[in-house]
């Protein structure tokens, strides 16, 4: 059989070998694959270079006016949101709130502080460094008061952040409390039985499965779990008590995990009173003019959320890992 050489090294079979008509077609079609999967990792990389360049662009030109609200200079009363869930990564998170809080703080014309609560609640160890240090910063600054202003809700983790305010004051349809510790879970022990499904887990320590959906939770597993959510709880009421003191005029229903309307709860000594962020700044702090002092993602980190599943996208198939293969 003859043979001749191809561009890069290949054998191609020559005319007149078994075959080759079908070896030609099956070598155009590759080379033609490979030539558009080439083009398109070129592409992908082009795109990044000039995603890339817009951005830095976007940086350096980036005024500072856009990324904060303050205009220090005058008196003025710093408002500060608690808007969302409180957990890691969220505007309502501690290192944000805490952040807006101490700049706050540290401005010579901040006359008082307003927190403004607008939350579900969330994380008790993120509402618990909130409280902290609020209540440390007021000691170290006994002339700025702090209010905690509800907004639609201030329930949970919100309410153990607003405790540690000097006054609440809410809206009369606001919804206050929820004083309380939960855990979720599914049990599907029965469903599986029912399929004629096994559930295979393997532990390394007796209770490593706890809470698994697909097991059954056993007695003694229960009462543990309820003694730590109780524990919690009582953490919860602690600092609730500390805060309100014997303005709280309820029993133990407050502390059911039951909420109130904004109206009940000042009769529950829940909250101090009704009012807005504007009300509260004008005829308690004294300062009508109003700046904020929140850092909510500013639009470099907004684009970077919307933009990174794409980018990472762009990666996988400039790698070649998207599970098409490169041209090689």
């Amino acid at each position: 059989m003859s043979w001749r050489f191809w561009k890069r090294g290949k054998a191609m079979p020559t005319p007149g070998d078994e075959g080759w008509e079908q070896a030609l077609v099956n070598r155009v079609v590759l080379d033609q694959l490979a030539e558009r999967r080439r083009s398109r990792r070129w592409g992908v990389f082009f795109k990044l270079l000039t995603f890339a360049y817009l951005i830095v662009l976007l940086v350096l030109l980036w005024p500072d006016d856009l990324v904060t609200h303050v205009s220090p200079g005058e008196d003025h009363t710093a408002l500060i949101e608690v808007k969302g869930l409180v957990a890691p990564q969220t505007n309502a998170g501690a290192d944000r709130v805490l952040t807006a809080l101490r700049r706050a703080y540290e401005d010579e014309n901040t006359q008082g502080i307003i927190l403004r609560i607008n939350s579900p609640g969330g994380s008790p160890v993120q509402a618990g460094y909130i409280n902290d240090e609020i209540r440390r910063l007021r000691k170290q600054h006994p002339d700025i008061p702090v209010y905690a202003v509800a907004a639609d809700l201030c329930a949970s983790g919100g309410y153990y952040i607003a405790v540690a305010a000097d006054a609440i004051y809410v809206d009369k349809a606001s919804l206050i409390g929820s004083i309380g510790v939960r855990i979720d879970a599914f049990g599907f022990v029965e469903a599986l039985q029912e399929l004629g499904i096994e559930r295979r887990l393997l532990t390394a320590g007796q209770n490593k499965g706890i809470l698994d959906p697909f097991s059954p939770l056993p007695a003694e597993q229960r009462r543990y779990l309820q003694g730590v959510l109780d524990q919690l709880h009582r953490q919860f009421i602690e600092v609730v008590r500390a805060g309100r003191g014997e303005r709280l005029k309820g029993g133990d229903e407050l502390f059911s995990g039951l909420f109130w309307s904004g109206e009940e709860s000042v009769a529950l000594g829940l909250a101090d009173g009704l009012g807005s962020a504007s009300s509260v700044a004008r005829e308690l702090i004294g300062a009508e003019k109003i700046v904020e002092y929140s850092t909510e993602k500013d639009l470099l980190e907004h684009l970077a959320d919307r933009l990174g599943a794409a980018f990472a996208a762009s990666l996988l198939r400039l790698t070649g890992a998207d599970g098409y293969p490169l041209a090689r």
